[in-house]
């Protein structure tokens, strides 16, 4: 049978050959597919810009549905949903501002590097690795910038350890 392409963006698959791939990537139903998914990972300040740009959809707020759908230069937001977007804007915004408040002012990430990279070069000299380890853990608990910390769904191997250390459970077995 061959090999075949599968396309992520429009549910699709077809025999995997150099024209169909290419006459596949530069269609318009894949265009639009691939925006599609794009802008589902669009800010709101950004999708705020673009409907304020664009002119109301007459056949949509007449009707409330357009021939067009998705793909309409017009915009199908009413004005109470535009009112809404700019408030969500907004207090997305004070919250950004918010946090970057409560973050160690005038500190920044290049800062700490460096100064982290100083103390683990002035430990790395003595080659003492109990004050190496002793150092890490203080550096842990107090020097670790809070910008870092506040990054939501950090993946478990760039969270910081846990005050205590990790747990380590003697009864699994390996293999």
């Amino acid at each position: 049978m061959g090999k075949r392409y599968y396309c992520d963006y429009c549910d699709r698959s077809f025999q995997d050959n150099m024209h169909n791939r290419k006459k596949h990537l530069n269609g318009v139903q894949h265009h639009r597919a691939k925006k599609a998914w794009f802008d589902n990972f669009r800010d709101s300040a950004a999708i705020l810009n673009d409907e304020q740009e664009k002119k109301p959809c007459r056949k949509f707020l007449q009707k409330g549905i357009c021939d067009f759908g998705f793909n309409c230069r017009f915009s199908h937001m009413t004005e109470e949903e535009l009112f809404n977007l700019k408030r969500q804007v907004e207090d997305e915004r004070q919250h950004r501002e918010d946090s970057e408040d409560r973050i160690m002012p005038g500190r920044s990430i290049e800062e700490w590097l460096s100064r982290r990279e100083k103390k683990r070069a002035a430990l790395g000299s003595k080659g003492d690795l109990k004050n190496e380890e002793d150092s890490e853990e203080s550096q842990a608990e107090n020097g670790i910038l809070q910008q870092l910390l506040s990054i939501p769904d950090l993946p478990p191997s760039l969270q910081p350890p846990p005050p205590g250390g990790w747990k380590v459970n003697m009864n699994t077995e390996w293999g």
